[in-house]
């Protein structure tokens, strides 16, 4: 169901507002080096999609800082930002641990103190909300690679963009999936009747990107028909999610379908599993539903519980470039890119592809 490509935004920023005085003003030209902060959470509850984020972002500097003549893609036949003489790219990466305020602050460090070039991050919608506010504040481009509450991008902000899509477009493509099933649709799988797919229960973290998720999803089935029974919203890094669960339950849905960070994640379905809840279907909205650590921590208590992705490694097939970054991150990790590291990834690139286009440093050029 995922219509998102990977590796093919093309994104070109033009900012209006002078550059505040925190901006070097020196010439780009003269740069060795091109400070990015990347604010990311690398300890806590998420660390595993942090680490994910940060590995793929890291790949992409090191294409874009050597040269890889055998790599259709641009930045990896420049050895460097080739408008700014080869000047490199360097990530300073920064822990917001999950938590708003600490992001902000971060931000704020990596701004003042670190004089960065802009800012990248920050995967919970809540830290990108409070670092794109200081990121406005300052003057300071920040591209959002990972974050997809659709209120990030209706704030009205001019120093903010975002290359990822947003759960407004991932929430209607899961009903266009439950949808394709009731039509037959689903490759391999015979039509399941709309009337056995009908009652549905979600449960969703409650910071700002679940509570956005919430949302549409009350919005989508009521659009698409669907009786969305129970809908409730839980504490994030929750220590016991029992009682949700038998909330979900007592509704005796036909599908459950979540919003949750990693550990939440796998809390959640290690609660269903105690629980004996048998829907027929379950579906995570991608987050911790598709990092690393939740297929390892529960092996095959996954096994039918669906999810969506911005990148699968079948991309390969049909797009060589993605198949062949794929493959070096495979060398470096032992495993494919996944939805977070293809961000990270899709993130330094398009950094790479403005200050190009750009020729200089200052805000007003990005």
């Amino acid at each position: 169901m995922k219509r998102t490509t990977f590796l093919g935004f093309s994104v070109l920023l033009a900012l209006c507002l002078l550059a505040p005085q925190v901006m070097a003003p020196g010439s780009a030209r003269a740069q060795q080096e091109i400070t990015i902060g990347v604010i990311y959470p690398l300890t806590g509850g998420a660390a595993s999609a942090g680490r994910e984020l940060k590995l793929g972002a890291e790949l992409a500097a090191e294409i874009a800082n050597g040269l890889m003549p055998d790599l259709e893609m641009d930045m990896a036949k420049q050895a460097g930002i080739k408008s700014m003489g080869g000047a490199k790219i360097k990530l300073i990466f920064k822990d917001h641990e999950g938590n708003p305020t600490l992001g902000a602050d971060l931000a704020k460090k990596l701004i003042l103190d670190d004089k960065v070039v802009g800012i990248l991050g920050c995967y919970h919608s809540s830290v990108t909300k409070a670092v794109s506010a200081v990121c406005e504040q300052y003057g300071v481009p920040m591209i959002n690679d990972s974050s997809t509450s659709p209120a990030l991008t209706q704030q009205g902000y001019k120093w903010f963009w975002r290359t990822t899509p947003h759960d407004g477009t991932f929430t209607k493509d899961l009903f266009e999936f439950l949808k394709g099933l009731s039509e037959g649709k689903a490759k391999g799988v015979p039509p399941v009747p709309k009337s056995e797919l009908m009652t549905l229960a979600a449960a969703c973290e409650k910071t700002e990107w679940g509570s956005a998720a919430s949302a549409l999803l009350e919005k989508y089935a009521k659009e698409y028909g669907y009786d969305l029974k129970r809908n409730i919203l839980y504490a994030a890094k929750s220590a016991d999610l029992s009682s949700e669960v038998r909330s979900l339950i007592a509704v005796k849905p036909d599908a459950m379908l979540f919003a949750s960070y990693t550990s939440d994640a796998i809390l959640m379905v290690k609660t269903l599993k105690a629980e004996k809840a048998k829907p027929k279907l379950i579906w995570g909205q991608d987050a911790g539903f598709e990092t690393p650590e939740f297929r390892n921590t529960l092996g095959d208590d996954i096994v039918g519980i669906l999810t969506r992705t911005v990148f699968s490694p079948k991309l390969g097939q049909v797009k060589k470039i993605s198949g062949q970054v794929n493959e070096l991150y495979k060398k470096r990790t032992g495993y494919d890119l996944s939805d977070a590291s293809a961000r990270g990834f899709t993130g330094v690139q398009t950094w790479v592809h403005v200050l190009e286009k750009a020729g200089s440093t200052k805000p007003e050029a990005i």
